[in-house]
């Protein structure tokens, strides 16, 4: 299951309620069109915590990390891919 895969059904079994009958699309904000709150954002970044054993920073939950399926896909990958430091 791709990562897209795993944070869409996340979302759909616990924001929609299992809901498919309007389709999510991976750029749909999820904050524009009512589909989470900001305690809806929290549960999700417990939930990107524990499912891909990464951290999240306060500084980190900004909509532009966490408002669609893609941009949470693409973030979640940039903070399980070590950083390299330049010395």
């Amino acid at each position: 299951m791709t990562l897209e895969a795993q944070i869409r059904d996340f979302i759909v079994e616990n924001y929609l309620f299992g809901d498919t009958s309007h389709p999510l699309e991976a750029t749909t904000s999820l904050i524009e069109s009512d589909v989470i709150d900001s305690t809806g954002v929290l549960e999700l970044v417990t939930f990107l915590e524990d499912t891909f054993h990464i951290t999240i920073d306060d500084a980190d939950i900004v909509p532009s990390n966490l408002d669609s399926i893609a941009s949470i896909a693409s973030f979640v990958s940039s903070k399980a891919v070590p950083q390299k430091s330049v010395a």
